[in-house]
């Protein structure tokens, strides 16, 4: 590797790095605590929950066709 492609590899690894240091970061118990919250706020809206009305159920069996 030549040395001008060096160091553009690692300007772009220095303004990477700098990005991911500004990212805002929170605490692994805050984060769990409003994780938390926000499913029970929203478990009537949890189809895995609350039972799908048959009629709204994407993943129901097809109904055959029957002649008559």
């Amino acid at each position: 590797m030549s040395s001008g492609a060096s160091v553009s590899a690692l300007q772009c690894l220095v303004k990477q790095l700098k990005v991911e240091a500004g990212v805002e970061r929170i605490k692994v118990s805050q984060a769990s605590a409003e994780l938390q919250q926000y499913c029970m706020q929203n478990t009537c809206k949890d189809a895995l929950l609350v039972c799908v009305p048959a009629g709204s159920n994407p993943f129901r069996e097809p109904r055959s066709c029957a002649l008559l």
